[in-house]
């Protein structure tokens, strides 16, 4: 399907993470899509995931940013404002489970916010601009912390709830300029960052099969191209009514009867 996004301009938080993370995956989706992925995050790795797409011959820009940073966002979008005078789409996709719990110190509940949720609102306010221009759109990506809770990590669970009511308020916010605002919800995927934790337990492997047993369809755990491909569609002209919304891509890991679940599967 031609989701008509060629040439469109996505801005893609959190997206230089390990090769296999969402936002890696989700750029990479973009680009065979036509789209030109602009990628936003602290890590260098962003410059050699630029490189490799130029040699594709995608158009494409990484702007190295702090997004715990006001000043470094506002700079960003001012970066990107610059080279290419629109911006279509923004993909908010930050998150990292930091485990900040009750027993945490206030500094680190803060920080936790900043950049799970804060980060999302200082992109998309200083992308505002583009995006009343373009008609674009905004998409989180969520998580399903936000509605199960998890234990030990107050800082994640809040801001993902923050993002939750975030995606209602900019679409009824934002309705009067024709601008959309959805969130994907996640549960259970198998990023790098799940492979990492995977790999600190005694019997990492027993583990990971106990949780992928919990997922309804089929047993096993979301993948990240699920979402990426997920994210594309609804940011597109495809998806041209849909706002507001929380879409979940868990394998029914939130809603379905637990009854499904059995060791036969």
């Amino acid at each position: 399907m031609d989701l008509n996004l060629k040439n469109k301009i996505v801005v893609v938080s959190g997206s230089a993470g390990k090769e296999g993370s969402i936002g890696e995956t989700i750029v990479n989706r973009l680009a065979d899509e036509g789209a030109i992925p602009v990628l936003v995050d602290r890590n260098a790795r962003g410059f050699e995931y630029v490189e490799r797409l130029q040699k594709r011959g995608v158009n494409s820009l990484f702007v190295q940013t702090d997004v715990t940073d006001p000043l470094a966002i506002e700079n960003a979008v001012k970066v990107i404002g610059a080279k290419y005078g629109r911006i279509d789409a923004i993909i908010n996709n930050v998150g990292v489970n930091d485990g900040a719990g009750l027993d945490s110190s206030y500094e680190d509940f803060m920080n936790s916010l900043k950049l799970n949720v804060v980060s999302y609102f200082l992109l998309a306010k200083y992308s505002l601009p583009y995006l009343k221009e373009s008609k674009g759109n905004i998409l989180n990506i969520g998580s399903k912390v936000a509605l199960t809770g998890q234990g030990g990590t107050s800082g994640y669970a809040a801001a993902k709830g923050g993002v939750l009511g975030l995606t209602r308020e900019w679409a009824v916010d934002l309705i009067q300029y024709g601008i959309r605002s959805n969130v994907i919800i996640i549960a259970e995927s198998y990023t790098p960052a799940y492979e990492d934790w995977i790999k600190t337990l005694p019997d990492g492997q027993a583990v990971l099969k106990k949780i992928s047993k919990t997922i309804p369809l089929e047993s096993r755990m979301t993948k990240t191209e699920e979402i990426a491909d997920t994210a594309l569609f609804i940011i597109s002209e495809k998806s041209s009514h849909t706002t507001g919304q929380f879409v979940f891509v868990d394998g029914g890991y939130v809603h379905l009867d637990r009854a499904l679940i059995s060791d036969v599967n």
